[in-house]
């Protein structure tokens, strides 16, 4: 996929991107093209920078195996697609801050007496959120990039479905993951369609957007 290729009218994009529940099981997608498609969608904005969002690309056949049995109503999906991307938010994302400041420092995008200031700020702000609305503000941010990566799929030529039907009070510790710290969201299925998708309609504006 040449950046000639992506570089395609952004509407073409949105419009051309439909959920897709069979795709071409023979289609693969490299772990290079997979990891450029992930960083297209990490610059989604999130809550004061902290990219809470975490992914498992699930694409070896024992991995898909283990999501069959979690999301048995998407078994064509999973089976079929080339990966299913699992979308969490990280209950400890506040513990990348740091890392994530430092960076725009070197980059030169803030000074460090800036970032110690906003540091400090945040230390105190998150110190007191409660964790409820701390968990609804990544479910938010998981949200964002969740839809960035479904148009970064569509722009590579690839197509997706979010998928919310799965065991998700089962998922993170059926893959090794700290169940109370992994939020969640949702699947991604990735991959070529195999048949033409079930188009959708949507409601006029004027029924769902007021003007003041």
């Amino acid at each position: 996929m040449t950046k000639s290729t992506l570089n395609q009218n952004y509407k073409d994009i949105i419009t051309s991107r439909h959920s897709v529940r069979v795709y071409d099981p023979t289609v693969k997608i490299s772990r290079e093209e997979m990891t450029e498609m992930l960083e297209e969608a990490t610059l989604a904005p999130s809550s004061v920078n902290l990219q809470p969002w975490r992914f498992l690309v699930i694409d070896s056949p024992e991995g898909k195996l283990t999501l069959e049995e979690l999301a048995p109503g998407n078994k064509r999906q999973v089976t079929t697609s080339s990966a299913v991307i699992a979308v969490f938010g990280d209950m400890k994302a506040f513990d990348y801050a740091d890392e994530i400041m430092s960076m725009d420092v070197e980059k030169g995008y803030m000074t460090p007496e800036v970032k110690q200031q906003i540091m400090a700020n945040y230390t105190d702000l998150f110190g007191r959120v409660p964790a409820q609305a701390f968990r609804e503000m990544i479910l938010i941010d998981a949200g964002l990039v969740s839809m960035q990566l479904m148009l970064s799929a569509r722009a590579h030529g690839y197509d997706t479905n979010p998928i919310g039907g799965y065991d998700k009070s089962r998922i993170a510790e059926a893959f090794g993951m700290e169940k109370e710290r992994y939020v969640p969201v949702m699947l991604i299925s990735i991959g070529k369609s195999a048949q033409e998708p079930r188009r959708t309609s949507r409601l006029p504006i004027d029924r769902i957007a007021e003007w003041k």
